[in-house]
């Protein structure tokens, strides 16, 4: 039996994934979290097989939450769960230990192909983000995303989107000044001055679409 946990903030993404799982032979949903602490939390009491992840998520990002599972050893293989803008993202959590990518609007049976591959022991990346990875190698540059740690990729999208501060602060359980802090330390490492720069940016690089930019304009 391949032990599953959910953990993202969408409770609509959560409750599709668990029909779709629920029909499957050997697959079996032992818990769900809305936020990456949680999240963490339940992987370390169910040791799941596998753990589908959110990407962005309040008081713990997926990145960090793939990094600390690895850190502390744990058995459960990691499939972040992301929707295609957000595709630059892979090779950083790869790195961070992820054993899959799976886009968030992914068809049902590509869902359990990665959940049962990725519990065979190996990897799975969804096909537009293999195509991300393949295309990112043959022109051979990196998003300047690349350079921030998983708390400022969280704001520097928050903000790109046109959230206010108060508001990211709220959603991260941050401080109005941690959130400052982050701010000015993302601004200075991607060379912006504001929030528009920052979505212009995102939106060369893939991480927002021509319809969130426009809002951010």
């Amino acid at each position: 039996m391949i032990r599953v946990v959910l953990v993202d903030d969408h409770e609509l993404v959560r409750t599709g994934f668990r029909m779709i799982l629920a029909q499957q032979a050997g697959i079996e949903v032992v818990g769900e979290a809305a936020d990456g602490e949680h999240g963490l939390a339940l992987i370390r009491s169910e040791l799941p097989d596998v753990a589908l992840v959110d990407v962005h998520m309040p008081r713990l990002s997926g990145i960090e939450l793939t990094d600390r599972v690895r850190k502390h050893k744990l058995s459960t293989r990691v499939v972040i769960l992301t929707v295609v803008s957000e595709a630059p993202f892979p090779r950083r959590l790869i790195e961070a230990g992820a054993s899959g990518y799976l886009t968030k609007g992914c068809a049902a049976d590509e869902l359990v192909r990665a959940v049962r591959q990725v519990a065979d022991g190996r990897r799975y990346l969804s096909p537009d983000i293999a195509e991300v990875l393949a295309l990112g190698a043959l022109d051979g540059g990196e998003s300047p995303f690349e350079v921030l740690s998983a708390r400022e990729l969280d704001v520097a999208m928050m903000l790109a989107r046109g959230q206010d501060m108060q508001l990211i602060a709220d959603k991260l359980k941050l401080s109005a000044k941690t959130v400052a802090t982050y701010k000015y330390r993302l601004f200075d490492k991607l060379g912006v001055d504001n929030p528009v720069a920052l979505a212009h940016l995102a939106h060369t690089h893939g991480l927002l679409d021509d319809r969130t930019r426009a809002l951010s304009d």
